[in-house]
C-alpha cells in the first residue's frame, strides 16, 4: 500500500470588502444574477458571473423545473452561455454567490460534483485555468486559484480513449 493525500490551497478573507477589485466586482454580478434564478422547488437561488479572456463578462442563474432534480445550475447555465455567445474563448475566473431557503447566505457554497467536472473539462478544454470567487450575499469569501483543483482524481475524456 502507497498512502496518498490531497490537500486544497484556498484563500479565505473576512468579507468581500478585502478582495481584490475585479474580483469583487464579479461577486458583485454573481449576487445580483441570484435574482434571475428560477427556483420555485428548492427556494436555493444561486447566480454565477464570469470574466472572459477577452474582456467580456457572463453570468447564469440555477433553473429549475417541475421534473425536479433535472435542473440546470448556475455554473453550467453560464458555461454553456459562455461557449455559445464566445465561442473558444477560456473563462478566467467565476463568482458564484447564493440566496437560500430562508434567506440565509451567510458562508461561501462550493459548486455540486456534476459542476464540478463541468468546470473541470472547461479548463482542460480551453486550456485556461478557473479562479473561483465564492461568496454569500454578506459573508466570508473563498478564492480557489483552479476550478480543477475542487475534483481530485477526475474523470476525464482520455479514460474514454
Amino acid at each position: 500500500m502507497i498512502p496518498h493525500e490531497v490537500h486544497l490551497i484556498f484563500e479565505e478573507y473576512d468579507s468581500s470588502d478585502k478582495i481584490h477589485k475585479e474580483d469583487a466586482f464579479l461577486l458583485t454580478k454573481a449576487r445580483a444574477s441570484t435574482e434571475h434564478a428560477y427556483a420555485p422547488y428548492s427556494n436555493f437561488h444561486v447566480g454565477a458571473a464570469a470574466r472572459l479572456a477577452n474582456g467580456e463578462y457572463v453570468t447564469g442563474s440555477n433553473q429549475e423545473n417541475a421534473s425536479f432534480p433535472v435542473g440546470i445550475c448556475a455554473e453550467r447555465v453560464l458555461l454553456s452561455t459562455a461557449s455559445s455567445l464566445y465561442p473558444g474563448i477560456p473563462v478566467t475566473a467565476i463568482a458564484i454567490s447564493y440566496r437560500g431557503p430562508g434567506g440565509d447566505s451567510d458562508h461561501p457554497v462550493a459548486p455540486c460534483g456534476i459542476c464540478r467536472q463541468s468546470l473541470h473539462e472547461f479548463e482542460i478544454r480551453t486550456g485556461q485555468p478557473i479562479r473561483l470567487i465564492l461568496g454569500g450575499m454578506n459573508s466570508k469569501v473563498y478564492v480557489i486559484p483552479q476550478a480543477g483543483a475542487l475534483l481530485p482524481l477526475a474523470f476525464s475524456g482520455k479514460e474514454l480513449k
